[in-house]
């Protein structure tokens, strides 16, 4: 596996927000088994992970203090709390939709502001955020989900540009359909579809979008991502 120090003396210090399952439970391992000192953020939080609401400013403020007192500075952060439903956009409530912009884009968000100002003052650091190639292509029934992901995509350019110049680098990884947990809710018609649609003709797993948060977290293999979209997707989206 690539060793990925950013310091030869010491194991970076990680933080995975929904770390405890699926996508990220997979780059959690990774960085552990790279040599990295890690923390799971989760709302779903087990044994030593650390609850949190990704959504709430003040959830999202007591976490990272808490992983901080674990792991000190944070030296990188991957965003991969999300939420996954489905309904078309005539019958979707508004709390729905809120719910989901609230999770899977303000999260991002509030997760990533909450690291950044060390990161910059270090002059080190990585944010790798989760995103979809729905955020690219969007989807049928995933309006909600389809628009926070964009939302994702331009977020992480965005930040990429106020920071770059720090050797802060913010990229995002946009998988395609994995079977994870958060795909279980989604109905088996519109996952049948979408595998027959696939040039592969499947779902990936968890392990194989893992490696690619360690590239973009490598030296010297992620120093030249800036605000990019990485795409294991299955051939779902070509750019």
């Amino acid at each position: 596996m690539m060793k990925s120090s950013r310091r030869s003396s010491s194991a970076r210090a990680v933080v995975v927000t929904g770390g405890s399952s699926g996508i990220g439970s997979a780059i959690a391992e990774a960085f552990r088994a790279n040599g990295d000192r890690v923390v799971v953020l989760d709302r779903a939080a087990g044994g030593d992970d650390i609850r949190v609401d990704v959504s709430d400013e003040a959830s999202v403020r007591e976490a990272f203090a808490l992983a901080r007192e674990r792991i000190g500075s944070i030296d990188i952060l991957v965003n991969s709390a999300g939420l996954l439903t489905e309904s078309p956009l005539e019958e979707m409530s508004l709390s729905l939709w809120n719910e989901t912009i609230a999770v899977d884009l303000t999260g991002v968000f509030l997760c990533s502001r909450e690291v950044v100002g060390e990161m910059r003052a270090r002059r080190w650091g990585r944010i790798i955020n989760i995103a979809s190639q729905l955020g690219i292509k969007g989807g049928i029934g995933l309006a909600h989900y389809s628009a926070a992901k964009a939302g994702v995509i331009g977020l992480t350019k965005a930040l990429a540009l106020e920071t770059a110049e720090d050797n802060v680098l913010v990229n995002s990884i946009a998988p395609g359909p994995v079977e994870t947990p958060l795909v279980e809710g989604i109905s088996e018609s519109w996952k049948a579809v979408k595998r027959a649609s696939l040039p592969l003709g499947r779902f990936g797993v968890p392990a194989e979008v893992a490696p690619t948060a360690l590239l973009l977290a490598s030296d010297p293999g992620g120093n030249l991502y800036v605000g990019q979209t990485l795409g294991p997707n299955s051939g779902d989206v070509m750019p």
